[in-house]
């Protein structure tokens, strides 16, 4: 439950930055760190996501064994 925990955590951040690029009222330099963070935190994100898709998948195998 931990990684679910962790995800949630990342996607909070995520959108946090994402409201912090929407304002566009921080100065360019800060946007660019914001935009780059951004990038690395929706990477991160779909890999957990991925990885969680496949413990799932492997569980229902073998739940349905």
């Amino acid at each position: 439950m931990s990684q679910v925990r962790e995800l949630d955590d990342l996607l909070a951040e995520l959108e946090a930055t994402m409201g912090k690029l929407a304002e566009g009222t921080s100065p360019l330099d800060e946007l660019v760190a914001a935009h780059q963070r951004a990038v690395r935190l929706l990477a991160d994100a779909q890999s957990r996501l991925a990885n969680l898709k496949a413990r799932a998948e492997q569980t229902a195998r073998l739940l349905a064994e």
